[in-house]
This record gives structure tokens, sequence and C-alpha cells, in this order.
């Protein structure tokens, strides 16, 4: 019985990985998701996970939270707990992820550290990634990320992500290695209210996603935002609600096959 639960279990965990479900391959935050599952150019605390260069563009030190719920089952939802602190040298960030449930789930803990460099942002992740099977014990690895971007205009900019460059495999014990991803993404603001962004996003192991995104923001407290997605073809909807030092939003994706998904965060900022 047990040997037919793990040979589930593998299954899942390969297919879920090509949907973008895990703590490594999803995209974190409800804005960056309501745009489509956008990665590059988030430029808020979620760039911890989704592109450490992005940390940079941050003015001040915030905390946020998140939470996930996909296709209506419980096994596949996920809790984060990110921050950014603005200090002398850059900004320093922190982030906490777990994912799944009882019988099997992953988590991470890390910390990332950013800098603006004339007109290009960098910043490099350093976290522990830890994944469990109950009644077949657990394996954890440590793994590097790096990303960035550049201002090429005060309208235009470009900039990648690399997630697990180092290459860490599951276990030092398994020959099995976690997702590789590199994420290409421009961004176009043409007007103050209006950003439009594209993406290829590629696993090492699966077809390119292609990715665009639109946020508009009808006051400068309220953004409408939805995207898209091939390879599987998704649709995403959001909203945005932001106040001086909070910040509510929410996104919705459709995936033909497998449902819908709901995810949910909110943004508390320091005076600093």
């Amino acid at each position: 019985m047990k040997q037919r639960i793990f040979f589930c279990f593998l299954f899942c965990l390969t297919f879920f990985a090509k949907a973008q479900t895990d703590p490594l391959t999803q995209v974190h935050g409800a804005r960056s998701q309501g745009m489509g599952n956008l990665r590059v150019h988030g430029m808020d605390t979620w760039s911890y996970f989704n592109n450490p260069g992005g940390l940079a563009k941050l003015e001040t030190s915030v905390v946020s939270a998140g939470y996930d719920s996909r296709f209506g089952l419980k096994e596949l939802s996920s809790v984060d707990l990110v921050g950014a602190w603005k200090i002398k040298s850059g900004t320093l960030g922190f982030g906490l992820s777990r994912y799944g449930g009882k019988l099997f789930n992953q988590q991470s803990l890390g910390l990332a550290f950013a800098n603006q460099l004339g007109i290009v942002s960098v910043g490099g992740k350093l976290e522990w990634f830890q994944t469990q099977i109950e009644g077949f014990g657990s394996g954890s690895s440590l793994i590097f990320s790096l990303g960035g971007m550049a201002d090429l205009s005060p309208n235009f900019s470009v900039g990648a992500s690399i997630s697990n460059l180092s290459r860490s495999k599951l276990s030092k014990d398994s020959e099995t290695r976690l997702p590789t991803g590199v994420s290409l993404g421009i961004s176009y603001t043409p007007i103050s209210q209006l950003q439009i962004q594209l993406e290829i996003e590629k696993d090492i192991q699966i077809k390119p996603i292609l990715k665009a995104g639109i946020e508009y923001g009808i006051r400068d407290w309220i953004f409408l935002r939805t995207g898209i997605n091939s390879h599987p073809s998704r649709l995403f909807f959001g909203l945005g609600l932001k106040s001086n030092r909070m910040k509510l939003d929410y996104a919705f994706g459709q995936n033909q096959a497998l449902g819908s998904t709901n995810h949910l965060s909110l943004a508390f900022a320091f005076k600093n």
C-alpha cells in the first residue's frame, strides 16, 4: 500500500511541478498572479520569491503574507511570509513558504540581498528547501537563485530571473534535481496608470511558457489586472487596494483542465 501511495505522490509531484504549483516553480504574490503569473517585474516584497533583483526597487521596508488555494484541494494550498528591509548597502529580504498537506509537503526558508547599481538592479537568494512524504522521510538541500532588471528608459525595462541556478538535488542522497527555471521579461508603462508586461519562462524539462499581463490603476488606491499564459492555457484576473501603508491584493486563475485558483496577499509598509 505504501508503495502505491509513494508512486502516486511521485506522479503528482511531476505533474504539478509542470503546472507551477510547488514553492520553487510557482509565482508568489497575488499582484503578480493576477497579471498572469508574471515573475520578472514585480518590484515588491514578493520579488524575494520571483526575482530577487526586484527587491532593490522597494522604497520602504515591507512585510507581506499570502495564501493560495488551488483547484479546491487543501493539499495543493500554500502559505507564505516574506519581508524586505532597506539598509544602507541595499535591501535585505527573507522568505518562508509551505506548500502541501500532511502526507506530502514542501517548505523553504531563506535570505536574499539586492542592490541598485545605476540603471541595473541585481539580487541573489540562498534558501533551504525541504520535501517531505509521510512514511518515506524527507530530503533537503540549499538552493541559489539570481535575478535582476535594467531600466532602459523611464517607461521601458528588461529583466531576467534564474531559479535554482545551483542545480540542487532533492536531497544529498537523491539523483533527482529540483526544477531550474529561466524567465525573461519586458515591462512597458505608456502612461502612469497603465503597465504592460510580457515574459517567456523556460524550465529545463518542459516547453516554454509565454505570459502577458496588464495592470490599470483606476485611482491611486485601486488597480485592475488581467493576464494570460500558454502551455497550459490559463486566464487570470486580479484586484488591488492600496493605502498609505497597507496593500491588499486578490487574484483569480482559471485552468480549463484543472479548475480555478484563488490567491490573497496582504502587505504592511514601515516608515523608514
